[in-house]
């Protein structure tokens, strides 16, 4: 669990990185310094806002009974992989044009005042971290012996991510961003598939959705969890030695469409008509 965690930490908190250091790199550019103080507050009220989400998630599935937990665990998985799929699609279609996007809110919000500033920072930063926060609470679920690797993947990945945040502000990194995302979408796709998966396992146990004792397979007996491979696996892809055929179903119908559509990349521009060719006068007499 730990690489999983650690590609949404990263993914995820780049994208909050590039949101501030545009921001604060535009108003710095532009001798509005003091526009940042409310800036700093809208991204902290963001960072706040996410936490106390993370830990509303845990108090609420520790409330529960065993059935309750595992179906509300099992909706929020599908609701995250739903959100994490709208946005490997969106920043794949809109990185190129994030910086004018921003740019442009920031001008609308400075007319407006600080109140305006606050709120520009609070919903493009906001957004990553409740979408983090969902994603790494539903996949920590998975993690059943206690292990605390899922966390610290997706710490590692949000401290990466700050990092590269601050030297791209800084000018130290220069990266094609359109391929990053294109290459940590595709990865991101296929530990979607995984958490869904285990999402309707979850809606099986509550017995929402049936087919619990129909296993496509069951490799258990020499599969070892523990082990280099098995970590691997489940890190990556979320492996179950036991999945239900429902699971395996799910699986490939998200995986394979969703990534084909991916890899396929947004759609170019058609281009423009040529202009007609101008007829001789001459032409048109005769």
């Amino acid at each position: 669990m730990f690489v999983g965690n650690y590609l949404i930490g990263l993914r995820e908190g780049l994208e909050a990185s590039l949101v501030v250091c545009i921001l604060v790199a535009y108003l710095v550019k532009t001798g509005r310094r003091e526009a940042l103080r409310p800036v700093a507050l809208g991204i902290g009220l963001a960072v706040a806002l996410s936490v106390a989400f993370q830990a509303a998630l845990q108090l609420t599935e520790n409330e529960l009974t065993f059935k309750a937990t595992e179906l509300l665990g099992g909706s929020l998985s599908i609701v995250a992989v739903g959100l994490v799929t709208w946005m490997i699609f969106w920043m794949r279609r809109t990185a190129r044009f994030l910086k004018s996007e921003l740019h442009g809110r920031l001008d609308s919000a400075l007319e407006l005042g600080s109140g305006a500033l606050v709120l520009v920072a609070f919903l493009a930063v906001g957004r990553e971290g409740m979408e983090t926060s969902l994603f790494i609470w539903t996949s920590v679920r998975t993690s059943t012996d206690g292990s605390t690797q899922p966390m610290l993947g997706a710490l590692a990945g949000i401290a990466t991510a700050v990092v590269l945040g601050w030297l791209f502000y800084r000018g130290a990194v220069r990266i094609n961003l359109a391929k990053f995302f294109t290459w940590t979408g595709a990865a991101l796709v296929v530990v979607a598939a995984g958490v869904l998966a285990y999402g309707v396992h979850d809606l099986q146990e509550a017995e929402f959705l049936p087919g619990l004792t129909s296993q496509a397979f069951d490799i258990s007996s020499w599969y070892d969890s523990d082990s280099w491979y098995g970590t691997l696996l489940k890190g990556i892809f979320n492996f179950q030695p036991d999945p239900t055929w429902l699971q395996v179903g799910v699986w490939l119908l998200y995986l394979i469409p969703t990534m084909a559509v991916f890899l396929r990349g947004p759609k170019a521009p058609a281009p423009a008509p040529a202009p007609a060719a101008a007829v001789p006068t001459a032409a048109k007499s005769e």
